[in-house]
Order: structure tokens, then C-alpha cells, then sequence
């Protein structure tokens, strides 16, 4: 049965994230004896701060209570991510959300490890991700949502609010050192925008923001499970994707060589629309649209794909220049702008350039 998750209204500091969670325990886990649950501290994410709550008489019951950083507010719709969360639990591909608090959610651990830039690309790996991102892209979240492509509605929030000057004087130094003039960045994607709005990849309800650490792989099942659905709505097919194979470059150390090939994009992508096209509803092969899955098909989307890589290189970038001068994180949010940027330009020719004749 689906039970509604609760709100509490508790505020969690940053700095007591185990005290925090002990009250939002009482209330969604009462009989659980406080002295009998060890905590733990995620440290994947740069967004958030995550504690999983393991007690010792129930291994296979554990919480995981997601504080928001600092700010992020400015940056997500926390009511449409509780919505999301609990929409795509009901049908099967996400994890169940046990309660809401000011500012975080306390929600079900999914076992198993996140991916990583080798696993990312292995053979029995690579198809459940294709798979479930298909599936995924096939849910409806109804009409009272809009169809609207999220994607150029975020660049444009996160384009209005980017700092001018940072605070800290050696963070001021490098942004001007490294970050074009925001004059520059919202000409380039007023130019964006216009080249990619006519590339007629489908609407669809998107995750838009599959990097690896949002991926769950669970070896003995044989089965994937995304988490983190802050920024999920309504997006180009292709931004999804094209978001995704960007993220195999990794995020402390990146490295844009293990961007994937068009070898291995085909692979991945004949695998998606199996199941896209297919009527199954489980991530297993949708054979019956196998035969629908031309060569041309793929190579439509392979271009499609990496056309809209370029925005996810646009997007995450002012997104970070926002984190670099609001999250308590530690993590170098101006240098992975800086990056960011910087292979958007370097692929930014060859990418606008691309079509189906051209392979």
C-alpha cells in the first residue's frame, strides 16, 4: 500500500544532521530504540548532505535523511520533487518517500553501489541504465503539468540569479579569470536555445540529472534504480540522454576523453528504444519492438543526443557559478564551471554540426 509521506516541521542544521534525524525517526520510525541505529555519512553528493540510518534489528529497514545545501532553494521546486518522487514510486522506479521536513525528505535506501566512469559502460550495466531511463521516459505525470521543456526554463532561472561578484575576493579573481561575461553566456544561449529547439527530439518526463552517483546498480539482482529527482520534469528525450553520456566523464576528476564513442552511444541507444517503442513494462528487452529499430533511427537520435550534450554542458555550468558562491560544500564549484565551459565551446562546432548524413 502507498502511504503518503508525512511532513514534520524541523528545520535540520548542517552541523547536527544525527540529532536532526533521530527526531525525524521518532516520528516515522517510533519503536525504533535511538541507541540500536548507527549513522552514516554519504559524501557522493555535491548538493546535498546525506545520512543513512541503520538499526541493528531490522539491516533490511533503513532510512536515508537528505538535508538540502545551503541555497538550493534558489535553484529547485522542492514541492514538484516531492510529486515526482512519489509518482515514479507508484509505478515501480523509484524509492519510497517517508516523510518531508523544512528542509530535507527522509526516504528509503536503495541497496546496492552507485555507478562509477568504468561500470558505467559495462556490458551488463549499460542496458538496465538504457532500459529504466526508457521506462521512465514513458511515465505521465498527468495533465495539470506542464509539457513545457524544463530545460530552457532552468538555463534562464539559473542565468537570472548567477552571481555578478563573488563575496570572497580569491573567488572573484578566478571568476573573472575564467568565466566568460554574462553578457557573452546569455548571447550563447539565446544562440543555443534557437539551434536546439528545431532539432524535434520528443517531449518526455525526464530525470535531467542522471550523473553516475544518481545511478543505483544492485549486482545480485541484476537491476539499476535511479535516485534524486530534484530537477526531474518534463524535457527534451535527447537532453536526458545527452545529460547522462556527459556524466561519464566523472565529477571530482574530469576527464571528457571517457565521453562515450558512437560505438558504444549505438549500442546504448538501440537498447533504449527497444524499450521506448516497446509495450514492455518491466526492464526487461522489449523484443517486440526490435524490428522497429532501424539503423537510421539511432543514428536520428545519436545526433539528436549530442546536440543536447551541449546544453547539459550550458546548464551545469551556471548552475555551479550559483553552488560556488552559496553551498557550504566543499567542493571547487568555480573550477568545474570553468570546465564545464570550456568543453561546451570545444564540442560546440562539432556537435551544431552533426547529421544523420554525416556518419
Amino acid at each position: 500500500m502507498n502511504q503518503s509521506p508525512v511532513h514534520i516541521p524541523l528545520t535540520i542544521s548542517e552541523d547536527k544532521l544525527i540529532d536532526g534525524s533521530v527526531t525525524v525517526l521518532s516520528i516515522i520510525r517510533p519503536t525504533w530504540a535511538k541507541e540500536k541505529v548507527n549513522f552514516k555519512v554519504f559524501t557522493d553528493g555535491i548538493t546535498n548532505k546525506l545520512l543513512g540510518c541503520f538499526h541493528e534489528e531490522y539491516p533490511e529497514d533503513v532510512v536515508l535523511v537528505r538535508v538540502y545545501g545551503h541555497k538550493t532553494d534558489l535553484l529547485i521546486d522542492r514541492n514538484a520533487e516531492t510529486r515526482n518522487i512519489q509518482l515514479l514510486h507508484n509505478a515501480g522506479y523509484a524509492p519510497r518517500l517517508y516523510a518531508t521536513f523544512c528542509n530535507g525528505l527522509a526516504y528509503e535506501y536503495v541497496p546496492g553501489v552507485i555507478l562509477n566512469t568504468t561500470s558505467c559502460r559495462d556490458a551488463d550495466v549499460f542496458p538496465l541504465v538504457a532500459r529504466m531511463m526508457a521506462l521512465m521516459h514513458k511515465v505521465s505525470n498527468g495533465d495539470a503539468v506542464s509539457k513545457e521543456p524544463s530545460v530552457w526554463l532552468k538555463i534562464q532561472q539559473f542565468l537570472d540569479i548567477m552571481p555578478h561578484r563573488f563575496q570572497d575576493p580569491e573567488k572573484q579573481a578566478r571568476f573573472v579569470d575564467l568565466i566568460p561575461p554574462k553578457s557573452k553566456l546569455e548571447a550563447e544561449y539565446a544562440k543555443l536555445k534557437a539551434e536546439l529547439s528545431s532539432v524535434g527530439s520528443p517531449i518526455v518526463f525526464c530525470h535531467n540529472d542522471l550523473l553516475l552517483a544518481n545511478i543505483i546498480y544492485h549486482t545480485k539482482k541484476n537491476t539499476v534504480t535511479f535516485i534524486d529527482y530534484e530537477y526531474s520534469n518534463y524535457n527534451y528525450q535527447a537532453f536526458d540522454i545527452g545529460n547522462h553520456f556527459a556524466e561519464f566523464a566523472g565529477v571530482t576528476d574530469v576527464d571528457y576523453a571517457a565521453y562515450p564513442s558512437q560505438e558504444f552511444q549505438r549500442q546504448w541507444l538501440r537498447v533504449y528504444l527497444e524499450t521506448f517503442h516497446g509495450s514492455t513494462t518491466d526492464t526487461s528487452l522489449g523484443e517486440d519492438a526490435s524490428d522497429a529499430v532501424t539503423e537510421h533511427s539511432i543514428s536520428c537520435l545519436y545526433v539528436q543526443v549530442n546536440k543536447f550534450s551541449l546544453a547539459s554542458h550550458f546548464l551545469w555550468a551556471i548552475w555551479a557559478l550559483i553552488q560556488a558562491e552559496h553551498s557550504t560544500i566543499d567542493f571547487d564549484f568555480l573550477g568545474y564551471a570553468d570546465i564545464r565551459l570550456k568543453e561546451y565551446f570545444a564540442k560546440k562546432d562539432r556537435f551544431l554540426s552533426l547529421t544523420v548524413e554525416s556518419l
